[in-house]
């Protein structure tokens, strides 16, 4: 039952979209979209001037076309005239109003100011200006080319919000939202439930010119225990499961990663590539004493352990081994080219030189980790004894981990990067020698110049093609320089009832429901 006024509306099953989120929504404000519990809800609430499609290609969204200068510095998007916000009596007596350029206007200023203190205003910092030139035109001017800039513009950070009601609601714009997007605002008990209910106001439409979206709610629980959402799922009580935990992972899945035949009749499961690369990372600095301050000793930890066995065994399947370099399978640029196989005669050989030359006999290293990432650890540990290095695993707290991966106190940790735009450049810029943290996500400190000139040439080039070529270059410095350790690319799973349909999958792993059907079991 969902309650709508005074009035109840009783939604037959096949009409509501169920999932659990373990990790309790913060706000649902745009704004404040900065990881995936956030994001998914506000995605059903909100729309930008673009959107990414499955294949994550840029598609036109409240904006319908747009021009970029030839020296690539200048954006002008004309918006559709046919957007309206969600009905709300901060609009007055019409309960809504069509969107116009001015809001873009108003919702990037909010974006930057320093009172609203959005963890998304970085999305900007290459802007110069932006303006409204009259209801329907919105430009935007970059302080210098940047070719993967439409592709931050489908963030959700950079959605579009009515002033009104920002105003009206202040700081709880985060629990009243008011967007434009396929389902609005009906119920949110923080940590219990959240209720979404379908927009008649939505301007999509499907491919034979049905309105989207064909459910007529969401509804969102937030179980903290991984097993107890499990139970629900395969009860049936929830439509849509995201993760596979270790608590289950061998009772839904065969070692091979396919579904167990237990559940065939009842469940969907789709995988496919995510834009997140898990790897060590090899902090650099002269003063650190390591042996990894060695290119033959990083080398041979590349070549030392069996990746495709450590995904089959202790990942179900599911990932696939990183031996192509950095950049992950589902980018564009991604172009299969060699990186590090298992190779432990040649690990043995770069370990012997590396005694020859520095005569350290004991070669030593420990691999900072946290709980959920030792199994993977454990094993590396193990393999690398074989190839001739004394290693150990010592396991910290996440935010112990991120402090240490910060401040350079960690000379080989485990990390993951996950993509916040779908282009290469957002890997690369991780080892751009100006983007040392605590000022970048430069965590190796790895310097080199030609990869420096490499990206400042990358960055600036419209060209797609000639761009990934830069990007491909790049990535090749970082096999041959080895200052980090890919693991995996990640691969994103997806369990469904069977009788959802519509639900796709794409490499960022955002969630649409705007296409989801369901029919009767």
């Amino acid at each position: 039952m969902l309650s709508c006024g005074e009035r109840k509306t009783a939604y037959s099953d096949t009409q509501v979209f169920r999932y659990n989120e373990h990790s309790n929504i913060t706000s649902l404000d745009p704004a404040f979209a900065k990881d995936q519990r956030n994001i998914w809800a506000v995605n059903q609430l909100f729309n930008g001037l673009v959107q990414l499609d499955d294949s994550l290609r840029v598609q036109p969204d409240i904006a319908k076309k747009w021009t970029i200068s030839n020296e690539g510095k200048t954006y002008e998007f004309t918006l559709r005239n046919d957007v309206f916000f969600h009905e709300h009596e901060v609009f007055g007596t019409a309960k809504t109003r069509k969107v116009k350029a001015s809001d873009f206007e108003y919702s990037f200023q909010r974006l930057l100011d320093k009172d609203v203190a959005s963890p998304g205003g970085w999305v900007l910092q290459n802007v110069a200006a932006f303006k409204a030139e009259n209801d329907s035109i919105f430009t935007i001017h970059l302080k210098q080319a940047f070719p993967p800039f439409l592709g931050l513009l489908a963030m959700k950070y950079c959605s579009v919000v009515p002033k009104e009601a920002v105003i009206y609601f202040g700081n709880t714009f985060r629990a009243n939202p008011i967007g434009t997007g396929p389902f609005r605002f009906k119920l949110w008990v923080e940590n219990t439930k959240l209720v979404l209910r379908k927009n008649p106001l939505y301007f999509e439409k499907d491919s034979k010119g049905n309105q989207l979206p064909y459910l007529e709610a969401v509804a969102i629980t937030f179980l903290p225990d991984k097993q107890s959402e499990f139970l629900q799922f395969v009860q049936g009580n929830i439509d849509f499961m995201k993760s596979l935990d270790a608590s289950y992972k061998d009772d839904i899945l065969n070692t091979d990663g396919s579904l167990q035949p237990k559940y065939a009749t009842t469940i969907k499961m789709v995988t496919g590539a995510y834009l997140n690369t898990e790897y060590l990372g090899i902090y650099f600095d002269e003063k650190v004493n390591s042996p990894t301050q060695s290119k033959l000793i990083r080398q041979a930890v590349n070549y030392g352990f069996d990746r495709q066995k450590m995904i089959r065994f202790l990942r179900n399947g599911i990932g696939t081994p990183a031996e192509n370099g950095f950049i992950p399978k589902g980018l564009p640029s991604f172009n299969n080219q060699q990186g590090y196989k298992y190779q432990p005669e040649k690990a043995r050989e770069l370990v012997a030189q590396y005694k020859k030359g520095t005569n350290n006999q004991n070669p030593q290293l420990t691999i900072t980790t946290n709980s959920n990432y030792l199994d993977l650890c454990e094993f590396i540990q193990r393999e690398l004894q074989k190839i001739g290095i004394d290693t150990k695993v010592d396991v910290i707290p996440p935010s112990t981990l991120r402090q240490g991966k910060a401040n350079g106190k960690l000379p080989v940790f485990r990390a993951s990067w996950i993509a916040d735009y779908p282009d290469a450049e957002n890997y690369l810029s991780l080892f751009y020698s100006k983007n040392f943290t605590p000022n970048g996500p430069n965590y190796t400190h790895f310097k080199n110049a030609d990869f420096d000139a490499l990206y400042e040439q990358s960055i600036q080039e419209v060209d797609e093609k000639l761009r990934y070529l830069l990007y491909q270059k790049m990535d090749s410095i970082i096999i041959a320089e080895a200052p980090v350790i890919p693991l995996y690319y990640d691969e994103v799973i997806r369990f469904m009832q069977k009788n959802v349909h519509g639900l796709g999958i794409n490499p960022i792993d955002m969630l649409h429901l705007k296409t989801v059907t369901k029919t009767k079991k």
